[in-house]
């Protein structure tokens, strides 16, 4: 009698016959759920076991259906990440390590600049709802509350930078200007000077204010004359037209202290234009110490934040979030520092 060959399938294989997690699971010889753990890192698995479940992996070429999970979890494989403007050199680095800690858990990253303009702050928050992201980091102080508040009411935790309050579902990451604003200010008086000025950021900005605040602050503490302030606009522009603007008043200052190191690189180019040698008769003091201020000519004396510490610390604030089943947010805090370089100087005998 003559039999017909039939093709066996695989029954643990999927309508398209991809390999599935229980065959994964059944060819490294552990469980289910131990395979999901080392794809989702969410629960620690033996350093040996991880690796074989990988290999095993790699063999069968098993990809996780990151569509089906969302399905599953209501949740999809990102991190939101809104920024102001991806081109400004504050924010690559932060950008970085906030990558780098999400990619470590197996998950991606949306990304969102605001571009300063109401309409994509919040065309970006609808974009982090409708992608169903794990949670947001807000490392901007441009968004309106009534957008993280939207964020919140769709069950998205929020990591905020200089914000006002935190609470639960939101934490804050506060940038302690203060200390070393009042490092610039200690080291000015040092080298005697006693004229200094501020150019600010934008006022409507909480982490301009809260700059300009710890600059007079640290005038008082140290006993120094109250100085001149003049707005500019976070720009190398901005710097230039401001610096401009002082070197009308009546006593021009011998050192000068702004908001951002691209203000202060405008504020160098103004001061060139106009025939003034730094640091010999002004010397200049920025903030942030983006990757240009340590090649400008001179390189930039700065009060540095650390923005990789931003990075992994809006990620770890986030992560700590989402494992809390209270989901009470917390405040953590960065500190400032002063870095000394070519373009500070002790205050001229010609001034």
């Amino acid at each position: 009698m003559n039999t017909m060959t039939r093709p066996v399938r695989n029954r643990r294989a999927g309508n398209n016959g991809a390999p599935q997690m229980r065959d994964v699971a059944e060819r490294a010889g552990v469980s289910i759920s131990t395979v999901s753990h080392v794809l989702n890192n969410t629960r620690p698995v033996a350093e040996v076991t991880r690796v074989r479940v990988l290999q095993i992996m790699r063999q069968l070429n098993y990809y996780k259906n990151a569509s089906g999970r969302r399905l599953a979890r209501g949740r999809s494989d990102a991190f939101g990440l809104i920024i102001s403007d991806v081109e400004n050199p504050f924010f690559p680095e932060m950008i970085k390590t906030f990558e780098r800690a999400v990619v470590e858990i197996g998950f991606d990253v949306f990304l969102a600049p605001t571009n300063y303009d109401p309409i994509h702050a919040s065309n970006a928050v609808r974009r982090m709802i409708e992608n169903k992201v794990q949670g947001v980091a807000v490392m901007t102080s441009q968004l309106e509350a009534d957008l993280i508040d939207q964020l919140l009411q769709n069950d998205i935790p929020v990591v905020t930078l200089d914000g006002s309050k935190f609470s639960r579902g939101r934490s804050n990451i506060r940038v302690d200007y203060s200390s070393g604003v009042r490092e610039a200010v200690e080291y000015l008086k040092q080298i005697g000077h006693r004229r200094t000025a501020f150019i600010t950021g934008p006022q409507h900005r909480l982490s301009a204010k809260a700059y300009k605040q710890a600059f007079i602050d640290a005038l008082e503490q140290n006993q120094m004359p109250a100085t001149h302030c003049t707005e500019g606009d976070n720009t190398i522009e901005g710097g230039r037209a401001a610096m401009a603007a002082l070197l009308k008043e009546p006593e021009v200052a011998t050192a000068v202290i702004c908001g951002n190191d691209l203000m202060a690189l405008g504020a160098v180019h103004a001061l060139v234009e106009a025939g003034i040698e730094v640091p010999g008769q002004i010397s200049i003091i920025g903030a942030e110490d983006i990757p240009y201020a340590r090649y400008a000519n001179p390189p930039l004396t700065t009060v540095r934040i650390a923005r990789d510490q931003l990075g992994r610390l809006a990620f770890e604030a986030l992560h700590r979030l989402m494992r809390s089943k209270r989901r009470q947010g917390s405040e953590y805090v960065v500190e400032t520092r002063l870095i000394v370089r070519g373009s500070s100087a002790p205050v001229s005998t010609r001034n």
